[in-house]
């Protein structure tokens, strides 16, 4: 057999007429990354082997990141993906091969066929759904479900390349900056808050996949990127053409705020619910002519770059013209209403300040639903549920040789040592949130962002409800509530009383954001110039409100430490949010110390330990960067999706994933030494918009888990965890 050309990005050598074990039959599709091919193995089995282009091939960052896409795939691999069944991420052309898949891309089939007809819409909604929920058990986020990325196949629909990794070239770029995605089956909370993104955002793509399927369009449609944007963030859907016993669940699913949108599992019953009988007739694949198909198609980990000649556009809508009903619009505008109400609200969160109105309650003694019985494991070890009916992960904090947890609508305390509960009361709107210890009270924030509850640490009884409700932000300092108002006003709060100990405008802009950490003496309100070049920083004592330094520095930081007199930042991109530099400032010296990271990291939560920055980035690159020596100490990569802020001990770096995993890592070279089993728990198909970090307690560490699970392990041995 010839040798196969890849004519993909960029000019690259020959390919081999094998790769691994398998032989290379023909070019399938290529995208920014890297080619896909269909192989065989020596039994016959037919294959699609990712290669990836040679440039990307050289540099040992992308080589990581490719390891961490191949670890990722192997764990959503199952039957509504296409199985990973080999990989070499170490060969001069790292490479992936998973099971073939025949069948047309649903971007191909809907550009050829026309729109779907209902029974085999509903057919692939179930088959998305289902494929949504075993993608989000394993704690992963697609974050670019579009027609070209799901499979037809006879079995039902298959969802591919979850963009672990992506090049910078295979992204969508603006003139400031780049989005990850694809605008028309992109979910608002990736325009306005790309940070927050999680498998609701799945569950939108899957509503404009729909649309796009019945249609040939998609629910918000222009030939701009920019005006699809637009209309993501402010506009109904179109649903014109969407048959009437689906376009209502449709709708449900392109809902603007997260939180109103279904579960996959949802999903799955109300379809099982309304279906007169439940439609098996198998997607018709498109026949294939010669070796390769004549048009190329998308699969695992291949991006699809608009204009280039994989990108395939469907035809002009040829759906049924099934419109709304005559209350329709009415009932749109209202949801119109009701959504930026909703939006506006979350966008506020929990950064809520202003006047602080404290009022005295009569203690709570409403007990919660009983949990089951702590169980107490070798080494100390131990797990409890303490509220059962509750598959959510607990939100804990520790303080005062207590564990304090929080769930929705509920609050519990645990002993560290063996997991007893010592109480556990109800509280409306708690969750949110891990509860936060202060002037011998624990508080805790409601999910409306506009009270918070005081809670007697020793049985859990209300002590007061104080209500926060102008805009703004708010932060625990010491025994100081601390709040921030738009007009730059701060004002600090004895967290024990509720009285006001003093209110002073700080210079700056209008409102600023407020950082405070444990051991360190004082507070940090940072307000970005408007340009976004520089920050400012003013340190004030909580207690007194006196501002003791202040200083501006280049760039957009984010404060993420403090330790003896120095504040850590993470330097973050103005247009994308990604982490581009660690920065640490000397207060004392105005000394500014800058370190680079190789790869600019998205999304990441960091903490300090000594004079080393630990970082955890979306899609599970953790890196340690020591800031006395100016270089990064170690690069792991977890292949965890989405996960906590790390916490580290001196010995070992902890998180927690999404799927319950707690994992450990070695502090001085970064090997991964210890992770706990998944605990996501019968039937769980929801993953928590906010990861607790672990918790260290007395040797051990604590987590929540997504089962309801708090479990507890010996922070001395982590290579035991696999059997906690």
């Amino acid at each position: 057999m010839a040798p196969q050309h890849n004519i993909g990005a960029g000019a690259e050598e020959e390919l081999p007429e094998y790769i691994g074990h398998y032989r290379l039959e023909s070019r399938l599709g290529s995208g920014g990354m890297g080619v896909v091919h269909l192989a065989r193995s020596a039994s016959g089995l037919k294959l699609a082997v990712k290669i990836v282009h040679a440039q990307f091939a050289q540099d040992p960052e992308f080589r990581g990141r490719f390891r961490q896409e191949v670890a990722a795939a192997r764990r959503v691999s199952g039957a509504f993906t296409a199985p990973v069944v080999d990989a070499d991420p170490d060969a001069e052309r790292p490479w992936m091969a998973t099971l073939f898949i025949p069948g047309p891309t649903l971007s191909d089939h809907v550009k050829r066929n026309g729109p779907m007809p209902a029974a085999q819409l509903r057919r692939l909604m179930a088959g998305l759904a289902e494929a949504l929920r075993d993608i989000h058990r394993a704690g992963v986020v697609h974050r670019d479900l579009k027609p070209s990325n799901v499979l037809l196949a006879e079995d039902g629909p298959k969802v591919i390349d979850f963009g672990i990794s992506r090049p910078k070239d295979s992204e969508l770029r603006t003139e400031t900056g780049k989005l990850i995605g694809t605008p028309p089956f992109m979910a608002p909370e990736q325009f306005r808050r790309p940070r927050e993104v999680g498998p609701a955002a799945d569950v939108f793509a899957l509503g404009s996949v729909l649309v796009h399927a019945a249609t040939g369009r998609g629910p918000f449609d222009s030939d701009s990127p920019y005006v699809i944007a637009y209309q993501v963030v402010h506009d109904e859907p179109d649903l014109t053409g969407v048959p009437e016993d689906l376009a209502p669940l449709v709708r449900r699913c392109l809902a603007k705020n997260p939180e109103d949108r279904p579960t996959p599992n949802e999903l799955v019953r109300e379809l099982r619910a309304t279906a007169a009988s439940y439609d098996t007739q198998a997607f018709i694949s498109v026949p294939r002519t010669g070796d390769a198909p004549d048009i190329p198609r998308s699969e695992p980990g291949t991006e699809q770059k608009p204009g280039s000649d994989t990108e395939q556009k469907p035809e002009p809508d040829a759906g049924p013209e099934t419109g709304p009903d005559p209350g329709q619009e009415k009932r749109a505008r209202r949801r119109r209403f009701r959504t930026r109400t909703a939006l506006v609200a979350g966008a506020l969160g929990l950064l809520m300040a202003g006047s602080l109105i404290t009022v005295m309650t009569l203690a709570d003694d409403r007990p919660a639903s009983g949990g089951t019985l702590s169980r107490v494991h070798p080494a100390g070890a131990w797990e409890t549920k303490p509220v059962s009916g509750k598959p959510v992960a607990p939100q804990c904090t520790h303080g005062t040789g207590t564990l304090f947890c929080a769930q929705p609508g509920v609050v519990f305390a645990l002993d560290p040592s063996d997991g007893a509960v010592r109480w556990r009361r109800s509280v409306d709107g708690a969750g949110m949130l891990a509860p936060v210890l202060s002037g011998g009270l624990v508080h805790v924030a409601t999910a409306d962002g506009q009270h918070l509850e005081a809670l007697d640490p020793s049985s859990g009884r209300t002590r007061a409800r104080r209500d926060v409700p102008a805009q703004g932000g708010w932060r625990f300092a010491g025994d100081t509530l601390l709040l921030a108002r738009a007009d730059g006003t701060v004002t600090g709060v004895d967290s024990a009383s509720g009285g006001t100990r003093w209110s002073r405008r700080l210079p700056g802009s209008s409102l600023p954001s407020l950082a405070s950490f444990t051991g360190d003496p004082l507070a940090y309100a940072t307000s970005t110039s408007a340009n976004g070049t520089s920050t400012w920083i003013t340190a004030v004592d909580p207690r007194t409100g006196a501002v003791r330094w202040r200083a501006e520095l280049s760039g957009v930081l984010s404060p993420v430490g403090a330790r003896d007199g120095s504040v850590f930042f993470l330097d973050l991109d103005r247009t994308t949010g990604d982490a581009r530099a660690v920065v640490r400032y000397f207060s004392g010296s105005g000394e500014v110390r800058r370190v680079t990271l190789p790869v600019p990291r998205q999304a990441p939560q960091a903490e300090v330990r000594g004079d080393v920055v630990h970082l955890l980035a979306f899609g599970g690159a953790l890196e340690a960067v020591d800031t006395a020596a100016g270089r990064r100490l170690w690069l792991l990569e977890t292949a965890v999706s989405r996960g906590s802020a790390p916490v580290s001990d001196g010995r070992h770096v902890y998180l927690v994933a999404a799927d319950g995993r707690l994992l450990a890592a070695d502090a001085r070279t970064g090997r991964l030494v210890g992770q706990t089993q998944p605990r996501l728990g019968a039937g769980s198909d929801r993953v928590a918009g906010t990861l607790a970090p672990p918790v260290l307690a007395g040797g051990r560490v604590c987590a929540g888990a997504p089962d309801g699970t708090v479990f507890a392990v010996d922070g001395n041995d982590p290579a035991a965890w696999q059997t906690s």
